[in-house]
């Protein structure tokens, strides 16, 4: 089997296509639990899957602003935009289209350009767009894996939301 060689062009429009697709199992998943499982308290830091999504909408939101160069507004990163799971989908799939859209406007030279930027808690860095893109979908991954774990405390299944199953096309 051969496989196409990416370039970082490709592999930046790979990513944000992968986030969207790994978030609609994700949410719809979170969806059909039976009601209350999705605002259950339980022993984690964003307490609640609605939560812990939550988090990952604040975070693609304070990234999209550095790559926009402005200013994000938000003071921390546990804050709970939307309570209701279905406005948090709404705002989610905006986002990610953002970053597909944006994706698709990228060259190699504009995703190697340094984005300068400002962490929550003030302190000064920089990073290529192109990072900036890795980091906003592996920090989703990274907290879909925590919600994955609530699954369990359900108890339910997750969906697989891995790379190579978004890659082999299994997508039903």
């Amino acid at each position: 089997m051969t496989t196409k060689s990416k370039t970082i062009v490709d592999t930046v429009r790979m990513l944000a296509r992968y986030r969207m697709w790994a978030d609609q199992l994700t949410f719809d998943a979170v969806q059909a639990l039976p009601p209350g499982e999705a605002t259950r308290e339980r022993p984690t830091l964003f307490k609640t899957m609605i939560g812990t999504l939550n988090h990952n909408l604040v975070i693609d939101l304070i990234w999209q602003a550095h790559l926009e160069g402005r200013d994000h507004g938000f003071k921390a990163r546990n804050v709970v935009l939307h309570a209701e799971l279905s406005d948090l989908w709404a705002a989610q799939q905006v986002v990610n289209q953002w970053y597909i859209d944006w994706s698709d406007r990228q060259s190699k030279d504009t995703l190697d350009e340094i984005v300068n930027f400002t962490f929550i808690g003030g302190e000064k860095a920089a990073m290529s767009r192109a990072d900036i893109l890795q980091h906003v979908v592996n920090h989703a991954t990274y907290h879909r894996g925590w919600v994955a774990e609530m699954f369990f405390q359900v108890p339910a299944r997750n969906p697989a939301t891995d790379l190579p199953v978004f890659l082999k096309g299994d997508r039903a």
